[in-house]
């Protein structure tokens, strides 16, 4: 299997900072948004579905205990959980479950337990606006892991927010989706290899349908309901039961995708919203694997443009000379492992070279740890840091335990997308993929296959999102986001239509407002506590 880079998430960026390994929170540059604004549905998106029946008191009035949170293992710490630290100011976060229903179209039916994290409001009576909850993408990343690591960056919003987030369903503690043991894990990332002949290539199909059928067995029936629109509902049941009249929201990459059917769904209950590092809801799966193909190779030539002007780049003279250095190296890795001091005996093969690489380039400030694992990879023959990167992206920590963000992944994408891609479709659509990054293209291209034989229907080619009488929405676009290439802000906001807004940030990495800077943070800041809208169009970064 090939490793997934997620549509997104500054998960990859908490579990950097929980590592040490950066010091801060899955490329593109666009060529800006379309002209003019319109709200139709886009071509191939499913229609609406039908409202849920209404919820019983049971669960709409139901009432949050919350309670210190049990410790959590560190995404890339040691192996003893962790339990949150306080925000800076002292206050605690605390843990509570909601019962929300498997399936909504029986709501006084069986229910899954959500789990949520909460740092209650510095502020009182009127100052306090309400809850703030969090996505922070994937889809398959722990809120309740999440917003505890990097909740000092959202201290100015504590002041007048109860900062909430949530494991969504399939998600950590939410009925989450188990497929492999660990050491299945282990033995399934060891194997992998790219196909290159119609025997290794049905080989690789058989391995996909091996893993749907061990989701379908360990899991159960929360696979048939973890579609977005089924988390959007939970939001709505979310904001009634922490007794908010209208939802206030920050979703981040895939985060922004479950905003933008919330909005769909409910667009008289949108309150303030933020959508930061916006996923392109008009591409189907294999379009939008494309984009990000590309999005991830603009941010590796970004990352080796940059090494070359400081004359400390460590692989090739030029930056055309590093790319075809880090293809010989994964070619090399296909043949060859390298050896790493990982305890369990574990080797870095290409597939999980190319995966620490893609995690490195989800924010600038990683950089320099890629420069150290080219280094070590190339000059030492040591593969321990790009392994080490590489779990971080598959979740496996210190332990060698995983958690199951990439099985949440996995369920979860397949639940929502329609398309079930053939061997056919991989071939025909191959070369298209390795002439857009010839580092990143054949891994993306292979995902195509991950539905194969998956036990549940998708929903839609792609999201319907068209919610022209919400309240205005913020769109953050970065014009050097690897992972939710910056064109995607504007066609997010073509296809919301109403008053929705995109704000620019130029610069590089995945999650403007957690990449500190001052311009972003001030207008996301009066947009959320003031109710200030940007201008659309404004920019900032680019010094």
């Amino acid at each position: 299997m090939t490793a997934r880079v997620r549509r997104g998430s500054t998960v990859a960026a908490a579990i950097l900072l929980t590592a040490g390994l950066a010091g801060t929170s899955g490329c593109g540059g666009g060529s800006g948004a379309p002209d003019g604004r319109s709200t139709p549905q886009a071509a191939g998106q499913s229609p609406s579905p039908p409202p849920a029946p209404e919820l019983p008191s049971s669960l709409t009035g139901q009432h949050l205990d919350w309670r210190a949170c049990p410790p959590a293992p560190a995404y890339g710490g040691g192996a003893e959980p962790r339990e949150p630290e306080p925000l800076p100011d002292g206050t605690e976060w605390r843990c509570a479950s909601m019962k929300a229903p498997l399936d909504y179209d029986d709501p006084d039916g069986e229910t899954i337990e959500v789990a949520l994290v909460r740092a209650a409001a510095a502020a009182e009576g009127e100052d306090r606006i309400g809850s703030l909850i969090f996505n922070f993408g994937g889809p398959g990343g722990s809120g309740v892991v999440t917003l505890p690591v990097s909740g000092a960056e959202f201290a100015r919003l504590h002041e007048r927010y109860d900062l909430v987030s949530f494991d969504p369903r399939g998600v950590a503690r939410t009925a989450g989706v188990r497929c492999l043991s660990d050491a299945e894990l282990d033995a399934y990332h060891q194997e992998a290899t790219l196909p290159t002949g119609p025997s290794e290539e049905e080989t690789y199909l058989d391995q996909q349908a091996d893993y749907a059928r061990a989701c379908e067995k360990n899991s159960g029936p929360i696979l048939d309901h973890l579609r977005t629109t089924d988390t959007a509902r939970d939001l709505d049941l979310m904001r009634q039961v922490l007794g908010d009249d209208r939802l206030y929201y920050f979703g981040i990459s895939y985060g922004t995708e479950l905003g933008g059917v919330y909005a769909h769904l409910y667009p008289r209950n949108v309150g303030r919203a933020v959508f930061d590092s916006v996923v392109d809801p008009t591409l189907d799966p294999a379009e939008s694997a494309l984009n990000q193909t590309k999005g991830f190779q603009l941010a590796l030539t970004n990352y080796l443009k940059a090494c070359d002007q400081t004359g400390e780049c460590p692989v090739g003279e030029t930056p055309a000379q590093g790319e075809q250095e880090i293809v010989d190296l994964l070619d090399q890795l296909e043949k060859d492992p390298l050896p790493t001091n990982d305890p369990d005996g574990r080797a870095l093969n290409s597939s999980l070279a190319s995966a620490g690489i893609a995690l490195s380039l989800y924010s600038q400030e990683f950089w320099p740890v890629l420069t150290e694992g080219l280094e070590d990879a190339l000059n030492d023959g040591d593969g321990t840091l790009l392994l080490r990167l590489s779990d971080l992206l598959n979740g496996r920590r210190e332990d060698g335990t995983y958690d199951n963000s990439q099985a949440a992944l996995t369920a979860i994408s397949c639940a929502d997308t329609k398309p079930r891609y053939t061997l056919e479709d991989v071939r025909e659509r191959l070369p298209e993929f390795t002439e857009a990054s010839p580092v990143f293209g054949a891994y993306s291209a292979w995902g195509l296959v991950s539905c194969h034989e998956w036990p549940v229907d998708g929903a839609w080619e792609h999201p319907t999102v068209s919610a022209p009488d919400a309240a205005p929405i913020v769109l953050v676009g970065i014009t050097g986001d690897p992972a939710t290439p910056y064109e995607g802000a504007a066609r997010m906001a073509d296809q919301l239509g109403g008053d929705a807004v995109v704000l620019t940030y130029r610069g590089e990495g995945h999650g403007a407002y957690n990449s500190g800077d001052p311009c972003v943070q001030r207008r996301v800041n009066e947009y959320l506590l003031e109710g200030k809208v940007p201008e659309d169009g404004a920019e900032c970064g680019g010094e």
